[in-house]
Order: C-alpha cells, then structure tokens, then sequence
C-alpha cells in the first residue's frame, strides 16, 4: 500500500471516537461510587492537559506516522508480517516494551520528566486523572516505537495497537478495584500497580511504569507490590505544586530546570541538570529516586 491508502486507513479508523464516550461514561460511573475522589478544580486541569497534549502531539504523530511509513517500507519482513493473528500477538509485546522504556525514562530523565509531570501531579487518583496525560513528552514518545516497523509491522497496525494500550492503561487510574486474581496481577499491569506508580511514597517512586504488561518492570527491576497495611499510596508529587493553573501544570519542571541550569556554573552540572534524574543536585542533597529508596527500603 501507498502512504495516501495508510492515511486514508487512519482517517477512517473508529477507535478514538468509541474510546472517548467510553472513558467519559465511566469517569460518571466512577463518581457516582466515589465522588470523594474527584475534585472539580482537579477534573477540570485533566481534561484540559487531555487537550493541550492533543495539540502538541498532532504534528508530531503526523511525522511519525510518515517515519513509520518509510521504515516500513525497507523492511525486509514487510511481506511476511502482514495483519495474521499471531503478528499482532507480537506487536502487543513489541509495542508494550517500546512503552515500557518511554515511560520509564520519562521518569529517569529530568527534560523528559518535565514533559510527563503533570501526568503525576494530581494528588487524587480516578479515571479522570489518566486522561491528566503529560503534554512535552509528546515530543519525544514516537522515538521509542522507531524500531517496530523494521520488524516489518506497518504503520496502521502500530497506531492501532498504541490506541488500544492507551485505552486499557485508563482503566488502571481507578482506587475502585482492589487486586485481582494472582495470576493476572503477576502478569499484567493493574490498578492495584498502578496505584504504586502515582504514589509519591519513598518506596514507590519510579516503580511499575508498566503499559498492559508488567512483566517488564519484573525483569527490569522496577516493579514494587502495593503494599497497603503498611505503606498506603499517598498521590501525587513528593512536593505538590498546589496550583490548578493549567500552564504551570504543564510547565512547571521546564521552569524549575532553567533556574537550575542558570544557578550551575560548570557546564557538566548544567547538563545533569537536564539529562540526569529528577532529584540530582551538585550543591545540595541528592534526591534522586534510586538513592532515596536505597535508604529505606528496595523497590
């Protein structure tokens, strides 16, 4: 097929027009069980990062999907991968794991950090909160997936399966449903995980960044069990920004990186300030995650 046949594909693709009513009728179902979880002030900035990331994804996705196109198409698998049940069985593994370090360096890198933050900086967690999506980290997200049409997957197919880890990873922002049965929390990502990675607890701090699948934060060394009866999640950022203002929630830690960089005067400090974790400081207490859990407990 031609780039035009795969953009005429998209354009006729359903799956965001079934997945908004979806997730609206059961933020309202959700609230009519717990509406002390929803604040209105709060709802509001997440639907409105909803939107501000929809706008700064939309060229970006434009040109991924192009890339996508391209790489494809000097793939040598192209022609043996097509849509068979079992290459999207694959692609859910490949896409997820594409997912997996996005997401984790999202956490691991200060610049991207920046961009994904206001995911993380509600202190409730509902389903409104997952559409709270991060808004700069739609810059960078499609790098991660550059790899996948090598593998002779086309472009169509990755948008499709990315919609559908982005559909289920919104069901995971909920407090309504407690653990599963073991075998489905052993291998997949659940509220009950998800929970651990909105928490701003020493113990959970950069765990569990998984998209469906949690067997990459297992074998990763990221992954931490919620653990309730003695360390309940507390939400939010270990220092909140207490403002519903939605531009300092969107770019708040691109402002707290600059006066960084400006304070720093070698140049090695000021790029660690941009490319190491989020937490380091070359004056003061290192804050990073790793070393903060390293002095209570293991992830």
């Amino acid at each position: 097929m031609t780039l035009t046949d795969y953009i005429e594909q998209l354009a006729s693709d359903k799956l965001l027009y079934f997945a908004l009513p979806v997730f609206f009728i059961s933020m309202l179902v959700e609230y009519q069980f717990a509406k002390e979880k929803y604040h209105g002030k709060d709802t509001g900035v997440s639907l409105l990062m909803m939107v501000f990331s929809a706008i700064i994804e939309f060229i970006p996705k434009i040109l991924a999907f192009v890339a996508f196109f391209y790489l494809h198409e000097i793939s040598p698998l192209k022609d043996i991968v097509q849509r068979q049940w079992w290459a999207w069985v694959i692609l859910l593994f490949a896409d997820d794991f594409a997912y997996y370090w996005f997401h984790r360096l999202n956490h691991e890198v200060r610049l991207f950090w920046a961009g994904h933050v206001p995911h993380h900086s509600s202190i409730h967690m509902n389903l409104g909160t997952a559409l709270r999506q991060g808004v700069g980290e739609r810059v960078h997200k499609f790098f991660f997936w550059l790899w996948i049409p090598l593998l002779g997957f086309d472009p169509l197919m990755m948008f499709i399966m990315m919609g559908v880890s982005l559909i289920y990873q919104f069901f995971v922002h909920t407090e309504l449903v407690n653990k599963l049965p073991k075998p489905i929390e052993f291998i997949f990502n659940t509220p009950s995980h998800h929970r651990v990675h909105h928490a701003s607890n020493i113990r959970y701090l950069d765990c569990n960044h998984a998209g469906i699948l949690i067997i990459w934060d297992r074998i990763f060394g990221t992954f931490s069990k919620e653990l309730t009866n003695i360390d309940k999640p507390v939400y939010g950022l270990t220092v909140n920004i207490e403002t519903f203002n939605p531009i300092k929630v969107a770019t708040h830690e691109y402002g707290a990186i600059w006066k960084d960089v400006k304070r720093a005067s070698k140049l090695k400090d000021k790029l660690n300030y941009i490319f190491n974790s989020p937490g380091w400081s070359h004056d003061g207490e290192d804050k990073r995650a790793k070393t903060l859990r390293k002095k209570k407990v293991n992830c």
